[in-house]
């Protein structure tokens, strides 16, 4: 079985709208504050010096959002009720670990461009491959925004689904769909844009308030989508952390091959 990873890093030097503060205290900074720790709660006097090499442990200190790298998006992130049922969506913490590990089905969608993408898009991909999803599978949209990684193009410059094309997947029985780009939905400027043409506000980041009527999961922010060797024939890991009360929650997606 050969493991390939579709994550990309939380990095502090990456352009993004809530920058990432990442904080090291280094071995030796560790020692230190080990020693004053001990003063202050227990009335140990204790010299960081004694330790070998003088040093402790390391410790970072990430100021971050839950959207922030390779996450998956909760029921919760969409909105406060729902139509399905109890009303209530769940959190993150909540979500079944099934939906999290499943065979997996890579669509090629490069060629889109920014903006949003129809069924027609996702019918044609579907057919060129062969293949049509079952209930559970994990869908991936491969649209090539990784190139733009850690710049503000990453936010601007990819394509996203619009509600027709979502919804045919859940019909489908999917239940996670994942993206290598920022959103599942297109860029805000793109939405923006057509909102403000047509006044249609089905517009309006379709994919993610339709989690508002069908409870689903966004994978969102993957990477190396280009490095699978076959659209389908692969399983797909991407457990959330498990965040008490979270609309999302980050993970570390990885693709198994069987070989």
């Amino acid at each position: 079985m050969r493991l390939i990873d579709l994550s990309s890093p939380i990095d502090a030097s990456f352009h993004e709208p809530d920058p990432v503060r990442h904080e090291i205290l280094t071995p030796r900074q560790g020692a230190v504050h080990m020693s004053e720790e001990m003063r202050e709660h227990f009335g140990i006097a204790f010299d960081p010096d004694e330790l070998p090499g003088g040093e402790f442990l390391s410790l970072d200190r990430i100021t971050l959002t839950t959207h922030t790298g390779t996450h998956v998006d909760a029921p919760s992130h969409y909105g406060s009720a729902t139509s399905y049922g109890d009303g209530v969506p769940r959190d993150i913490d909540q979500m079944p670990l099934e939906w999290f590990f499943n065979p997996a089905v890579v669509l090629d969608l490069t060629d889109a461009g920014t903006g949003a993408v129809g069924p027609a898009a996702l019918e044609k991909e579907l057919a060129r491959i062969g293949y049509t999803p079952r209930p559970l599978d994990i869908v991936l949209l491969h649209t090539g925004a990784e190139r733009h990684l850690g710049t503000k193009r990453y936010f601007t410059d990819f394509a996203g689904l619009d509600g027709p094309a979502t919804r045919m997947l859940l019909d489908l029985g999917v239940r996670v769909i994942g993206t290598d780009a920022f959103s599942l939905d297109a860029p805000f400027a793109d939405i923006i844009e057509r909102y403000r043409a047509t006044g249609d506000r089905s517009v309006l980041w379709p994919a993610h308030f339709l989690g508002r009527e069908r409870e689903y999961c966004q994978l969102e922010r993957l990477a190396n989508l280009g490095a699978l060797p076959a659209p389908h024939g692969f399983r797909v890991a991407c457990f959330p952390v498990r965040i008490t009360g979270g609309g999302a929650g980050w993970t570390r997606a990885v693709a198994l091959v069987d070989e």
